[in-house]
């Protein structure tokens, strides 16, 4: 696959500047019953400053205007839940599964019994130039995945304005994004 299908940008010294944003269509991935969304944006801000504003949670509303508010804090075990524009009238929560300082976070969240999985990881690739690559990453998996499908809508627009409005807040260039 090539940068235009979600694969994360190339990062060889020398080579063309890559496009800004990359991003996957809603697909099911080689493994049966998941269905996977993604998003990867070039940061032009080390990744200790994309970090920061990364686990800000309480901040995002500021710089994503697809996120109304999350309540939480980004602790290893402990639950976020994020109340999005685009559902507001069902929020989600999720528990914190990994945290690896300026490299990547992971949350999951569900149906009960494993029945069915969302699982988010957001990575940050440090690149030689000093920038960093964000990847947004979400797959749906388990026995009954195909019924989040039904309800879930096409997430790899929130997930290409996420990156937007962290890459512009990353670089000094943004406050709020309009509505």
């Amino acid at each position: 696959m090539g940068t235009g299908a979600g694969c994360r940008p190339p990062a060889r010294p020398g080579s063309a500047p890559a496009p800004q944003v990359w991003h996957g269509i809603g697909r099911r991935s080689r493994l049966p019953g998941v269905r996977s969304f993604e998003a990867a944006t070039r940061i032009d801000a080390g990744p200790a400053d994309v970090w920061a504003l990364l686990i800000g949670v309480g901040q995002w509303r500021d710089w994503d205007s697809g996120v109304d508010r999350v309540d939480g804090r980004v602790t290893l075990g402990e639950p976020l839940t994020i109340y999005a524009t685009m559902i507001r009238s069902r929020p989600f929560t999720v528990t914190v599964t990994e945290i690896r300082p300026r490299e990547a976070m992971r949350w999951r969240g569900g149906l009960p019994l494993g029945v069915a999985t969302i699982e988010r990881t957001y990575s940050l690739d440090a690149q030689d130039d000093g920038g960093t690559v964000l990847t947004v990453r979400e797959d749906h998996s388990g026995p009954l995945a195909g019924l989040l499908g039904r309800t879930t809508p096409d997430l790899n627009p929130s997930f290409r304005q996420f990156c937007a409005g962290l890459k512009a807040r990353a670089e000094g260039k943004v406050s709020r994004p309009a509505t």
